[in-house]
């Protein structure tokens, strides 16, 4: 694996959060991996351009979004949503909540008999996200609605 990840004691990789720093010619001096084989040596490193860096990002972010609506594995949806966590990037599961049409989609509805759970999400349908406070997917939700 690459500089910027590193195994911890129980072998897992986790990300260190830093890349490889490049030198005055500006490529990845050898050694700088943590793996033999793997080192970048004479790789050009180019200065980040932010506009960049944040349009990847989305794009990995929508990414992760499409493989774990079709994932089959409920350990892979699992690994992906905690990744995404780590970034910011948190699922909306509002059951139990209040239906609020600004940040939830009705996608259905259950009678109740109960005057106290009408208007409030019975289940969600389909997960919504967040990315820190921007609304990137509202998530699809059933209602209780009075009978």
């Amino acid at each position: 694996m690459n500089a910027w990840f590193r195994k911890d004691k129980a072998g897992t990789e986790e990300s260190t959060g830093q890349l490889p720093a490049a030198n005055s010619e500006g490529t990845v001096p050898a050694g700088s991996a943590s793996k033999p084989g793997v080192e970048p040596v004479g790789v050009a490193v180019s200065p980040i351009d932010h506009e960049q860096a944040l349009a990847d990002r989305q794009a990995l972010i929508q990414l992760c979004l499409y493989a774990m609506d079709r994932a089959r594995s409920g350990g892979v949806v699992e690994r992906i949503e905690q990744g995404l966590a780590g970034i910011g990037v948190h699922a909306l599961r509002p059951d139990g909540q209040r239906f609020d049409p600004t940040l939830h989609e009705a996608g259905g509805a259950v009678p109740t008999e109960d005057a106290g759970l009408e208007g409030t999400v019975a289940e969600t349908e389909v997960v919504g996200f967040l990315d820190h406070d921007r609304l990137l997917r509202a998530p699809i939700v059933t209602v209780y609605t009075r009978r």
